[in-house]
């Protein structure tokens, strides 16, 4: 999530990936969740260039750890629901239960182009795509017998999702614009919407939660953090100048904050430019950057702002995750939002 050109940056490699499952599995974390990206942002490290397929990738790690849920982020516009339902319910086999399915309705033009696909024009359109794509998915994880479907894009014959997930698989979706948040409302289990303003996130939580409540359903709102923890304020804010300043590939973060300003509405447009540090740092990530009692503080204004629960990155995950493991989960316990990790149902 850091675009930036130390040499110590993540290498997404397997075997990295496979580690940190296993350290985060271990320490009682929750979910991970993917970038799913098919060509990078440019600049000098080609930023998200190399990030793994996420299907295949949910499915080693769900293979290889014991507790934790992980998350496929999946594009409708590239992957088929029929192939995607069969696989989720796969890998519901392969993790008893602890797949979940990021739903993107797409927004990266170059991306499109790249997979010789034209991006939608308008919000309406990409949604409406996304909304039938999910009701194909659903249908078949729901109906027991052959069915045909006949949308407005897709025309199905006697299909049948054989085998059915035996769990609910959480629905997770990033949304920024009003037909985005309405899909979610619908449809996800968690919006995932970015941390900038609190006294904003407080107001904006409240509303998507009572929407949440009008529609029957109980919505929970995530967001995402950056950490750089170290055992004084000076060490944090010194590295965070290091890697997300003066290393930073700004040629990449200025290509991310274009194609945001041009194409999607995950960021408010009226606040994006004003963080454009936060896209270097950790792709507009919220800040904890600190000793351990200053970043277990704002993962609490987090929670005090109404957010369910937030993902966290690092420059270096596998190097970094133990101190914060060892030094700001137990403060997160001592303060009561700690507990213990759950899947969705016990296949069995």
């Amino acid at each position: 999530m850091s675009v930036t050109k130390v040499p110590e940056r993540w290498v997404n490699s397997w075997d990295n990936n496979l580690k940190l499952a296993r350290q985060l599995d271990e320490a009682g974390i929750d979910f991970m969740l993917p970038i799913a990206r098919w060509i990078g942002y440019g600049g000098d490290t080609n930023f998200h260039g190399n990030v793994l397929e996420t299907m295949t990738w949910a499915a080693g790690l769900l293979a290889s750890t014991n507790k934790i849920n992980v998350f496929a982020t999946i594009h409708t516009a590239a992957n088929h629901p029929v192939v995607v339902a069969k696989q989720m319910a796969t890998i519901d086999q392969i993790s008893k239960g602890r797949i979940g399915l990021n739903i993107v309705a797409g927004w990266n033009q170059p991306e499109y182009k790249a997979l010789g696909l034209d991006l939608p024009a308008n919000h309406e359109s990409r949604y409406a795509y996304a909304e039938e794509w999910f009701d194909v998915v659903k249908s078949l994880w729901e109906r027991d017998q052959s069915f045909d479907y006949d949308g407005q894009f897709f025309h199905l014959k006697n299909v049948l999702g054989d085998p059915r997930p035996r769990c609910h698989a959480p629905i997770l979706n990033a949304a920024g614009s009003g037909q985005g948040r309405a899909f979610a409302v619908r449809n996800a289990d968690f919006l995932f919407t970015p941390a900038i303003d609190l006294d904003r996130s407080t107001t904006e939580i409240a509303e998507l939660k009572q929407q949440g409540k009008a529609a029957g359903r109980n919505l929970g709102v995530l967001t995402f953090a950056h950490v750089v923890c170290r055992p004084t304020e000076a060490e944090a804010r010194d590295y965070l100048r290091h890697f997300g300043k003066d290393n930073a590939d700004w040629g990449a973060v200025d290509n991310l904050v274009r194609l945001q300003f041009a194409h999607a509405q995950s960021f408010p447009h009226d606040l994006l430019a004003l963080i454009r540090d936060r896209m270097a740092a950790g792709h507009g990530g919220f800040p904890l950057v600190g000793t351990p009692e200053q970043v277990a503080e704002g993962i609490l204004a987090l929670h005090k702002a109404g957010f369910s629960g937030t993902t966290i990155s690092f420059v270096d995950y596998n190097a970094e995750f133990p101190y914060f493991r060892d030094r700001v989960l137990p403060l997160l316990k001592q303060a009561g939002i700690r507990k213990p990790v759950s899947t969705p149902c016990t296949a069995a």
